[in-house]
This record gives structure tokens, sequence and C-alpha cells, in this order.
């Protein structure tokens, strides 16, 4: 039953988030107007609106004018429901479930979709998500715990974020062009917020690997030259669900080898 309402929430919440990956890189309010056709402005319908089951019912076209619907939104809406249902595996306690999901998990499928399409990760997830990070970090680490968390959130900042700020510092003044942006040094020092600066190291290394991979797939298979740019954010974004999941025990698995 748990499983279930993660599910059904994390479909009504992959919803929105497809309205914030559209709205918010046009400076849109994501309130009004209602849902729409972005083609020919039909005002949607409840039934039109159901998560995954409208995309389905209406073959992925919009009812009025028959334009094509964007297959993001259901891959969207399919996402958020899978991290959702595994989020409460990893950790069936509400608290957690809730603070990770709505404050962490959500932004950074919105982050990553923005930044896959328009190169740009918004202050307005990022920087209000580096508060929530600490604030997270506090609250969850119980009464006896509160300092020793808010340092660490403190140092998972510097850490994440101005380890990235020098490199982008570094390759701006080597290549003399930008290498990084400053959404990418934000995103990082979110991250670190969240789960402190070992934590920060973890995912820096998760997140270089993961990108330097696909840049050699886009070489090799789609032959891409090296200055081709790709986005950073969708691989520090899989670098803190690969932590938030999994962190702790690949570490614990790699120190186990000395």
């Amino acid at each position: 039953m748990y499983y279930f309402f993660a599910g059904v929430l994390g479909s009504f919440v992959g919803s929105l988030l497809n309205v914030c990956i559209i709205r918010i890189p046009k400076e849109e309010s994501i309130v009004w107007p209602p849902s729409h056709c972005r083609y020919c402005g039909h005002g949607l319908s409840w039934w039109e609106n159901i998560p995954v089951v409208s995309y389905i019912v209406l073959m992925g076209r919009c009812r009025r004018c028959k334009r094509p619907i964007s297959p993001r939104y259901i891959i969207v809406e399919l996402l958020t429901i899978f991290l959702s249902v595994a989020l409460w595996w990893r950790y069936p306690d509400v608290r957690f479930y809730l603070a990770y999901f709505i404050l962490l998990v959500a932004p950074l499928v919105i982050i990553s979709f923005i930044d896959m399409a328009h190169r740009i990760i918004p202050d307005v997830i990022s920087l209000p998500g580096i508060a929530a990070g600490l604030a997270v970090n506090v609250l969850l680490a119980g009464k006896s715990g509160y300092a020793a968390a808010a340092i660490d959130s403190v140092m998972g900042m510097l850490v994440g974020g101005g380890f990235l700020f020098v490199v982008a510092v570094a390759y701006e003044k080597i290549k003399k062009c930008e290498g990084l942006g400053g959404g990418d040094v934000k995103l990082a020092a979110m991250l670190g917020a969240f789960f402190g600066w070992r934590a920060a190291i973890f995912i820096l290394l998760i997140s270089s690997v993961l990108g330097s991979l696909m840049g050699v797939a886009l070489i090799l298979i789609w032959r891409k030259n090296t200055k081709y740019a790709i986005p950073f954010g969708p691989f520090l974004a899989a670098g803190g669900l690969v932590y938030l999941f999994f962190g702790q025990r690949l570490i614990n698995w790699y120190l186990g080898f000395f």
C-alpha cells in the first residue's frame, strides 16, 4: 500500500515537474494559465491531465489540433514514479522520504531536463536547494547532531561548489572559453549541502566518470568533436542520486579493500 501511494504521488509530482520544465526557462508562471496545448492553446480537461494515462489515451497527440505531444511528458512522469517508489524502498520513513523526494529528487529531475534542453540550471531551483539541503541535513540528524550536521553541510557546499568553481576558472584561463557554468557550481554546492563534504567528493567523482563516458560515446558513436558542449547538470544529478540510494554502501564496500 505504501508503494502504491508513493507511485501515485510520484505520478502527480511528475506532471507538475513537466510544467516547471517548460515554464521556468521562459520565466512563466507555473500556476497560470492552466495546462494547455502549446500549439493551439486548447485548455486541457481534467481527464487529459491524468499522468501517464492521458498520454496513452490521447496517443501522444493534442485532442484538438492533433499535433504531437513531446514524449518528454510521459518520460518525466514515469521517471518520477520510479524514483518515488525506489525512494520509499530505500527510506521507508515518511520524514526521510518526503524530505528527499520533494526537496531533492524532484528538483534534480527539473534541473536535468532543463539543462539538457537549454544548457542552463535556473538559480530559482539551485539556490533555494542549497538552503533546503542545509535544513534537511540538520533536521534529520536529530538533536544530538545538529551542530555537526550544520558544519558538514557548510563544508559540503564549500567542497562541492568550490572545487567546480576552481575548475571552471582554471579551464577558462587555459582554454579562453567557458567550460563549466555557474549553474553547475551552485548545483554541486546544493548536493554538498544535502550530504556533506565526503559525499560531495564522491558525487563529483561519479559525475565526472559518467560525463567522461558520455563524452567518449559521443566522439566514437555519434562522431562529435572534442569541443561539443555536454550539459554537466544531469551527470551531477545522477551522481547525487547514486549517493542517495547507494553512496554509503559503495563507500563501505570500497573501504573494505583496505
